[in-house]
């Protein structure tokens, strides 16, 4: 099959691409699910607080995916001609998670909510992502969200006629079986509230420091990126925090 990227559709006469309909669609079905979700699961977070700690994780996000992103390649915002629209217009999921972090836990000491609030958006948050990652994949070259060359059976074409890496599809498959092992552990094992959330952040991390080998970087320190550098200060904050938990089997 032969896809023509970037991927677009026609709306009303007017040519869109894909990718941030799709990332727009996974937010509102992981938002859909979390609320499902909260009103299942009976959560003691009211209605209020829920909120507040959903617009901290959000401004957290924006601001972090931004601040990361334009890290990514800090020669590219001084040469640029409006570096505010360059800030504004870079974005990465590691840092809109690190950040969405940092603004969840300083909103719920503001309001003063000691208890952990991320297994419940675990999944719907890897929905969001296996659906936005197919926009990315969509995109092909023109965002990003690529990898370097390959001869490799996995080699794709995705806009430039060289043979790539499609690291959206790597990252799919890993959260597909992301989702299952964490399905796994939800059923198998009694634990502490945030444990499964941890998991998540500490397993998602751990893979996009490697995957970032196969993508062209622009290393700012020891030859890492700065979603590198993010994800190893995070990856060592989740082994600090999983190691102080002791999950009980479900026989």
């Amino acid at each position: 099959m032969i896809i023509d990227f970037p991927v677009s559709i026609e709306i009303f006469g007017h040519s869109v691409l894909v990718h941030p309909i799709l990332e727009s669609v996974g937010i509102f079905i992981a938002m859909r699910y979390y609320a499902f979700l909260r009103k299942r699961n009976k959560s003691s977070l009211s209605t209020t607080q829920s909120f507040s700690i959903i617009i901290g994780a959000l401004i957290g996000a924006l601001l972090g995916s931004k601040i990361i992103g334009t890290l990514e390649n800090p020669q590219a915002l001084l040469d640029a001609e409006n570096p505010f629209l360059f800030f504004w217009t870079s974005n990465t999921i590691i840092g809109g998670l690190t950040f969405g972090l940092i603004g969840v836990e300083l909103t719920k000491k503001i309001i003063r909510y000691k208890e952990s609030t991320g297994d419940l958006i675990t999944f719907p948050l890897i929905l969001a992502m296996i659906i936005g990652r197919i926009g990315c994949f969509l995109t092909g070259v023109y965002e990003q969200t690529y990898g370097i060359e390959t001869t490799s059976i996995f080699g794709m074409d995705l806009g430039d006629g060289l043979l790539r890496h499609p690291v959206a599809l790597y990252e799919i498959v890993y959260l597909i079986l992301l989702w299952i092992v964490l399905k796994i552990v939800q059923k198998k094992y009694i634990y502490p509230s945030g444990y499964l959330f941890q998991i998540f952040m500490l397993a998602y991390f751990v893979f996009r420091f490697c995957l970032d080998f196969i993508k062209p970087i622009h290393p700012i320190f020891l030859g890492l990126s700065s979603i590198q550098i993010t994800c190893v200060g995070v990856i060592f904050y989740y082994i600090f925090k999983l190691s102080q938990t002791q999950p009980k089997y479900i026989k």
